[in-house]
């Protein structure tokens, strides 16, 4: 049996987008075995997978890359999904002893003409960059494709982004939960141990909300989503992780946009939220400062995104 390496360490968001590419290419060659090589609290995400899955799991704060790789053997087959500097000495190492490597192309040249509006057009998704590697790593697959359903009960709101330029303002967000609670929907707040302290004063202060930030494990939170009628996240891995469980998710976006490649894999364009102006998107990440000082690109009524959960 052939033994293939799957690379990708971070983050959350953009682990998630790969396990649908993983259980494909898991399903679809069976006499490959596959080993996911990420960090620890990522396991999760590659639970329930077919018998042909490995999960190895590290913490890159105390382990070497020495130790790392010393301790993950050898393998026919590597596929870098990462490209930075920590998979490159992987694949190095791995190239030496043998193995046939490929790395993700990312590219950055069209990401670089799409933020700086030289050219439009749609970027390709992340997940299908991912199966372009496989495909020329020899293991040509189908995109998977999971519907965003809507059949579950209650509303998540994930507020929260790793970035100024990805965050809808906390003000009018706790005024979206009010609008539900009072509307007498059970709403579930969704969010880190550090966020926890702001969603636990919404779940006092308003009926029916129910605040789990920093209370869950990762499959416990899956779980919950799984169970949910939407979610509602701005582009984050909440988004991602939603759409991973097959949840409708109702999308915020600000100087970020879905056009760059990382909309939740199945969700529709018509769920996203945002404001069509000619500086957007401006960032891929939403790490660049706003050019006027003040995020109008997040000038969102709180009104406007409860309508769109009626």
């Amino acid at each position: 049996m052939k033994r293939l390496l799957v690379i990708r360490f971070s983050a959350l968001g953009d682990v998630a987008m790969l396990a649908p590419v993983v259980r494909a290419t898991a399903e679809q060659y069976l006499d490959i075995e596959i080993t996911v090589l990420s960090q620890k609290h990522m396991a999760d995400l590659f639970a329930n997978m077919p018998r042909n899955v490995l999960f190895h799991g590290v913490d890159l704060k105390y382990q070497s890359l020495h130790e790392i790789v010393s301790r993950l053997g050898r393998f026919d087959l590597v596929a870098d999904m990462h490209g930075v500097w920590r998979s490159r000495y992987i694949r190095m190492v791995m190239r030496m002893h043998g193995s046939k490597v490929r790395i993700i192309h990312k590219g950055r040249f069209s990401r670089f003409l799409l933020t700086h509006h030289i050219n439009n057009n749609a970027l390709k998704h992340t997940s299908q960059r991912y199966a372009d590697v496989m495909q020329s790593i020899g293991l040509p697959i189908s995109v998977p494709f999971i519907p965003g359903r809507s059949y579950g009960e209650g509303i998540g709101i994930a507020p929260f982004a790793a970035h100024r330029g990805k965050m809808y303002s906390l003000k009018r967000m706790e005024r979206v939960v009010e609008l539900l609670s009072q509307r007498g929907e059970n709403v579930v707040l969704f969010g880190s141990k550090e966020e926890a302290k702001v969603l636990d004063q919404w779940a006092e202060k308003y009926a029916g909300v129910e605040c789990i930030a920093g209370r869950k494990s990762l499959s416990e939170e899956l779980d919950i989503m799984r169970g949910l009628r939407v979610m509602v996240s701005m582009d984050s891995a909440n988004m991602h992780l939603a759409s991973l469980v097959g949840t409708r998710v109702l999308s915020i976006w600000g100087a970020t946009h879905p056009k760059a490649g990382f909309l939740g894999i199945g969700q529709d364009e018509n769920d996203c939220i945002q404001r069509h102006m000619n500086c957007r998107p401006c960032s891929i990440y939403g790490s660049k400062n706003c050019k006027y000082g003040d995020y109008r690109c997040l000038d969102i009524a709180p009104e406007e995104i409860v309508k769109q959960l009626a």
